[in-house]
This record gives C-alpha cells, structure tokens and sequence, in this order.
C-alpha cells in the first residue's frame, strides 16, 4: 500500500453516502503478522476429490490444528486489540464494497489491522450499522466502542448490527479486524450504513481533496493500451488526468508462488494522459501483475492490474524436430524460468551443477524447512534431480536437501503445525511420489516424523499411490480440464514414470501421463487449451501463449510458447529424452485440426462422474463447455464455457458471474475465476446458450471476455457482439442490453450484461460453412431461443430446431446426446 504523509489539518475526500450502501473509503494500517505456531499433531483424512464442491458459500470444512487452537482461544470473545499502528495507507474501493486485504500465507499467521475514516452527517441523529467480516473485529465511533464480532470461521463471513449515534458534522470511525491466516484467505470487513441522518463519507486525506480526487479518477480509468503483448512497448492510458505532476512508482510481480519483483519508477508532468511502464523485452514472459501507485503532495494512492507479455516474437516459430525441440525447451526452463527447483533440475539435466543451480535450489528448500504450503511443488523436482544428478551437486547442498527431506511432513497422519493443502488430488499426488521416492533413496535413515525408516515410509507411500491410481483410473480429474491443474498432476506422474522403483506404478503412471496428454489434445484449438475447467484464475484464463501447457503444446505439436512459470515441463521432458515415454503421432492431429474436419469430444471427469463435458471444434473455432453441472449452485473456481477464434490465442471469450467485483483480488470465485452462481449451460456443436440466476447477495450482472482488438473484426450493438479472427466467427446475443466497459483494468475487453437473470447465446460459425463474415453474421442474427415447461429450444439455420432438456439431454440433427451416459473415456466423433 502506497503511504501519505501526516497532516494535522486535513482536507477531506468527500463521497455520498446513501442509506443501504457500504462505507467503502478508508485510511488503514500495515498488516501486523505474527506466525501462529500450535504443537505439532497429527491429522486423519483421506484425499477428498470434491473439495470444492461445497453448497454452503464455499465453506470448505477441513479445519486444521490450528485452527482448533485458535478458535478455542478467540471465538466469542473480544477480539484481542493490539498493536495500533498509524493509518497511513489509503484504500479507495474502485467499486467494491470491502475494505479487503484478502491474500495468500504459507504458513498459519495471525493478523492484525486498523482502518479509519469520518463520516459527516448532516444532522445528529441514531444511525444502524452492519459490520461483516470472517474473523474479529471492533468498531469504534468518535472514541466509543459500538460493536464487535469475534466468530473466526475460516473465509466464511458473518455479520453483526449495531446503532450508534452520531453528531452533526465529523464523526470519526475507526476498526481494528484480525484474523487467522491459512493459505488463500478472506481478510476483509464491510461496514454497512443501514440507516441514519443524511451523511456521506468524509476520507482524511494529506493533500487537497481535489488532488485526491483526481488521483482517484485516474486509476479508476486507468487501463493498459492492449489485452496482451508480445511486442512494443507496454503502455498504460490515463483517460483522466491529473492537473499537477504525479511521482509513478510500478511494482511488477509474478503470481502468488513466484518472489521476483521489479519496481519501476516514472514522473508525469500535469495533464500527462499515457505511461510507458518499459518495452516487452523489459519484463519477463508471463503473466504479470502491475500494482500502480500515483503520488502527488503527499497523498498516494494504488491499483492492481494484470496483462500477459509474452515474448512469442522473439521465441519464433518452434524447431523442425522433436528432439530439437525437447532440447529447447530444456534450454528456455534453465535459462529462463523461475528461479526454483524446477528450473534447477532442467540445468542439472543440461549438466549444470554450478552456482546459479544451487542458488535455485536454495530458494525453494527454505520452503520445504518449513513446510510451506505448495512447498511438494518443489520437493518434487528437487528429488529427482537429487536422485539423478547428485554428481553435479555439493557436498553442503547435498546434505541440506538431504536433511530437508528427512524432516518434511509427507502425510496427514505425521505430527506438524504446517497448513499445507493436503486434500486435493494434485497435492496428494505430489506428498506420496516425495515420500516413495525420498524413502527409497534414504531406505536405512529415520523420517524425523513418521519416526520410520525410509523403507516403510516409501512403502506406505507406495500404498498410497496405487490407491490413488484406482481413483484416477477410474475417475481422473476432479479439478477437471484446468490448465493449471494438468501440469500439477503431470509433475507428479511424469516423476514417477521416470523414477518409479516399483514396475507396476512407473507403467501406471506412464499411462495417466498420456493420458492426460491425450484429455489435453482433445481439448485444445490449434494446441492451446480451451473448455470447461474445474478450476481456474485469471491468470490462467488469460495467459493464452505463456501457460506450462502452451509450452507443452510446442514441444510436443510444434504450436506455443513459453512463459516463465513451470511445474512439470523439465520432467515430462526427460522421460522422452531420457526415459522412453513417446507420445502418439495422432494426439498431434487431435489437437491441431486442419481442412474441413469438425470433431466433437464427449466424456465425464470426477468422482461419480460428477462433470459432464462437450467440446466441438473445427480448424478455425473450438468452444466447450460443462453440461448439466450444479445449476444454481454456489460456485468455486470453475470456468463453464471458453471458445477460441482463428489462429490467435488471444481471441478467445470465457464467460462468468463474478465472485466479488474487486479485480486481481483472491476470491474463490473471483472477478473472472469461476462463478458466484453456477448458470445453466447447454452446448450442441457451435452452438450455446448460457443462463444465469445468480443469488441476492452476489454481484448483480455477468460478463464475458471479449477483447476487441484481439479479433481482426468485431461489433457490439445494444444486445449482441459479433467478432472475427481468421476464418472463425462468433456471434453472442444478449436478453439485456450489453454494456463495453471503457474505462478501468478491462476497457475494451469486458461486455457486460446487467440483472440477477442473464442469458447469453452463442454462436460459432466458420468461412467453409457460412461464407463470409457478413453472410455469417446475416444468417444468424434472429437466433432466438424459447422455454417450454423447462426445455430450451432453439430453431437454428444449419441444426434446424435443437432441445435442450432440463436433465442436460439433447436433441438436435436425430440425434440424442445423453450426458449421463458419458463415460470417463470419453468419445471422439468426426461429424463431416
């Protein structure tokens, strides 16, 4: 947060304030953190592969020791106020109704906060508040407490009432909220003015108001000049401007797992309407998270924003060969990637035992000492090039990754205080392939934890893995096709199908590896993943060319680039170079369609059967999407339909129903990540239709992606958008009035609908079937659908009428697609 100066006679920012709505303009403090250290114990659970699938607002009830702890020492009592610290910070809400510090901590760490502010009434008078929050908090109003709220339910929020009353004039707020922190948490409160004089919010501010104001006005506005880069100059635009100088400090980061930051300093002059924050070859190839702080006498205020650079010029086209092309990719994880264990076992497979190989290194073991969570991302990588290449590592290396593994927690049932993410399948995945390998290669030493010796622990851990296999054998991914997700697992599995001492599970993982591979392939456009995903986040949604699988893409089908952040490449990539693991010619021609071909792929993921999805797509279209899942559900993180354009992988358009209205925030579901409300979504070739019902107390419209300067032609009329790339067309028709917002981090590029109840029909269309793009456009521009007694029906130019049942069922062409009886194989139809 971007500090102000003191000042013991302030202006004041003024806002309205009307009865019902939140009181969003605070000053606030730095976030106290202390770690939240319990007696180590052991747990009992099993992997839980439907985790996520929580009905209750996304309350996930695995509760940990420390959360126990907490909760015996803190809920229902007041919370403990401590170390008060200036307010120095400005948070300016950019349309959300929270004061919101929602992040990610690795370890349990308790926090602290304060926030004030002033609210002017215009008379004295009682006024009715409503304080929400997940953890504790106390309010005060002009120096007297009013209410408190101590109910410490890990990210589910509660709320507390209150009346105070308030004088005429300045009243002075201010609120101390603290809570537990484990691994993605809600840290925020929202302070409700339900009733009361006339007032509106009067923010102390160290400049004059109108500086602030302006200031205000240009991040609200602010935007990058382009949805994505892969060239030029990265160029932020100021459609507001601010009347005196302004200092611009940028910081530039990675996701939330990379530590990498680069901080860039620019001076605009008065009136200065752009920033040229660098040129492409100026940041790393990723995607990037820019948090902008505008300062000007004294006052200082930021904003998050996100783009993806891709360096996909200067990569250019991907090498004739395979092997040439395992040898590059080898090359780009060594020399560009994170600064990891990951990027340390590519050099250590290129015969790189030097000192920037271990500085790799000891940036991730610090990680494992502590049992960090995702700290099995880097255990992993680092067992194998521990197993592989100790030649090229030091004695003193050699003896600190030794003694981290034999005091890491592989499993529930091993004593520790840690929250690492036990549950899910991937990281289940990643705890028994370290225990099975890190025993065997330590068979005669004790684990500190489990007290075994590395024998039984890689036993036991072996155990493990076949009865995870059984469960994937039969029900593969729970966090179905998400991009982030496919690398996770295949970090595991292309370990164990290198590494595996036992025959039965290195085979088994060979097969899920392809496996996967193939699920990928069926999935993709021209090589990039597109369809439903379980789960998903902005950055993956987004990151079209810099994503682990487009680098998968272009090592295996010559399509893709490279990004900076890997989880499994250097692996997969060793088992065809060192391991024998050759992947079918004919994933190729699955993924990369070519000529007339129209391929529709049907299957079911997830215990039970519990997703259904269909994927259609041609050489220049593709769209998937989930059938019959969960309609009207609370959702999580899962992404329900994605279609791509042509063959630029920024064409592409994903719709949802945000999860909170506050960008590049941590919510599951967040702005673009996953749904607040799971719409209901039917799918029959290029055809689509999305409706969504959301619940009262969520965001109150639905949007899609649509960045318009990615297609080579596009048009937004009152309530539809066509757009063009190559020879791919998509029409989207609305049943509200369509909005392109213009202003703030997704000008351009967001189409809004507004209301509870939304739909959105989708069209695709391509040159060989419709002809041109204004005879495409001609042919479907009266789509209409219709509800009859629950079923949908559309009357399509080229289907003719297709029904769309309410059990998912449908009816189109004579034929009948069942989505219940899609199988976990799935099927592959060509419907030339």
């Amino acid at each position: 947060m971007s500090t102000q100066a003191p000042n013991a006679n302030p202006d004041f920012l003024r806002r309205p304030l009307d009865a019902g709505n939140p009181i969003t303009y605070w000053n606030v403090s730095a976030i106290s953190e202390e770690q939240y250290d319990v007696a180590d114990k052991t747990m009992t659970g099993n992997m839980d592969a439907q985790f996520f699938l929580t009905k209750e607002k996304n309350f996930i009830p695995h509760e940990y020791p420390c959360r126990t702890q907490f909760v015996a020492d803190f809920r229902g009592k007041k919370p403990a106020v401590r170390d008060e610290q200036p307010t120095d910070h400005v948070w300016l809400p950019f349309g959300s109704p929270r004061m919101d510090f929602s992040g990610f901590w690795f370890r349990a760490t308790r926090l602290s906060a304060w926030a004030q502010t002033c609210i002017e009434a215009d008379a004295a008078g009682k006024a009715k508040l409503k304080l929400i929050t997940c953890g504790g908090a106390v309010l005060w109003v002009n120096g007297k407490q009013v209410c408190e709220s101590a109910t410490y339910i890990r990210n589910y929020e509660q709320a507390v009432e209150c009346e105070v009353e308030l004088d005429a004039g300045i009243n002075e707020f201010k609120i101390f909220f603290d809570d537990l922190a484990e691994r993605d948490t809600r840290y925020f409160f929202q302070l409700d003015y339900l009733s009361g004089p006339d007032a509106q919010i009067a923010l102390p501010v160290a400049s004059r108001a109108g500086v602030a104001d302006q200031i205000e006005q240009a991040l609200d506005r602010m935007h990058f000049d382009k949805p994505a880069y892969s060239t030029g100059d990265v160029v932020m635009l100021l459609p507001a401007t601010v009347d005196c100088d302004v200092d611009v400090t940028i910081t530039v980061e990675g996701d939330f797992l990379s530590q990498e930051k680069l901080v860039v300093n620019r001076h605009l002059k008065a009136g200065a309407k752009s920033i040229v924050v660098g040129h492409v070859s100026d940041f790393h190839s990723d995607f990037r998270h820019f948090e902008v702080s505008l300062s000007a006498e004294g006052f200082s205020a930021e904003r998050p924003f996100t783009v993806e650079i891709a360096h996909s010029e200067e990569q250019g086209e991907a090498p004739a060969t395979l092997d040439a092309r395992v040898d590059e990719a080898l090359s780009h994880v060594a020399h560009k990637g994170y600064d990891d264990s990951i990027s340390a076992l590519a050099r250590l497979s290129l015969g790189l035992g030097d000192a920037v190989t271990e500085r790799m290194i000891n940036n991730s073991l610090p990680k494992i000492e502590a049992c960090h969570d995702c700290a099995d991302f880097h255990l992993v990588p680092l067992l194998f090039g521990r197993i592989q290449y100790a030649h090229l590592l030091s004695k003193d290396m050699l003896s600190r990754i030794d003694r981290a593994t034999l005091d890491f927690r592989f499993w529930l049932d091993e004593p520790g205080n840690d929250v690492q993410w036990y549950y899910s399948e991937n990281h289940a995945l990643l705890f028994h392939t370290a225990a099975y390998l890190a025993g065997h290669l330590h068979a005669d030493k004790v684990f500190t934890r489990s007290g075994n010796i590395g024998k039984d622990q890689s036993l036991a851990a072996a155990g493990r893995l076949r009865a995870w296999f059984d469960h994937f054998e039969q029900w593969e991914m729970a966090e179905f096709n998400s991009v982030p997700y496919f690398p996770i697992d295949l970090k595991g599995l292309a370990t164990l199908a290198a590494l595996a001492h036992d025959e039965d599970i290195k085979a088994r993982a060979k097969r899920a590896v392809l496996r996967l591979i193939k699920v990928v392939a069926s999935s993709a456009h021209h090589g990039i993943m597109t369809g439903a995903q379980g789960r998903s986040y902005e950055h993956t949604l987004m990151a079209a060319r810099t994503s682990e699988l487009s680098a998968i893409s272009r090592v295996l089908w010559g399509r893709g680039w490279f990004g900076r952040c890997f989880h499994c490449l250097p692996q997969l990539l060793l088992c065809m170079r060192d391991f024998g693991l050759e992947v079918p010619q004919d994933y190729r021609d699955m993924a990369i369609l070519t000529g007339d071909e129209q391929r529709e792929w049907v299957f079911a993921q997830g215990e039970n059967k519990f997703t259904k999805l269909y994927h259609y797509k041609t050489s220049s279209t593709a769209m998937g999407s989930a059938a019959r899942y969960r309609w009207g559900e609370w959702g999580y993180q899962e992404t329900v339909l994605q279609l791509r354009l042509g063959m630029n992988p920024d064409a592409q358009i994903w719709m949802n129903h945000p999860g909170e209205v506050i960008h590049c925030g941590f919510g599951r579901p967040s702005y673009w990540g996953g749904c607040g409300t799971m719409p209901r979504v039917h799918q029959y070739r290029d055809l689509a239709i999305v409706l969504f019902e959301t619940h009262e107390e969520q965001p109150d419209f639905t949007h899609i992606w649509f960045p318009q300067i990615a297609f080579d032609e596009a048009e937004i009329g009152d309530a539809i958008a066509t757009a063009r790339s190559g020879d791919g067309f998509v029409q989207m028709l609305a049943d509200k009035p369509l909005e392109m917002l213009s202003y703030g981090p997704t000008a351009n590029n967001e189409l809004r609908q507004m209301g509870r109840k939304t739909a959105w029909l989708i069209r695709l269309g391509n040159a060989g079937t419709s002809g041109t793009f204004a005879s495409f456009k001609d042919r479907f521009a009266s789509l209409s659908y219709k509800q009859e007694e629950g079923i949908i029906l559309i009357e399509d130019p080229d289907y003719g009428v297709v029904s769309f049942q309410e059990d998912g069922t449908i009816k189109a062409e004579g034929r009948t697609l069942d989505p219940a009886t899609w199988s976990v194989e799935g099927t592959l139809a060509d419907l030339r």
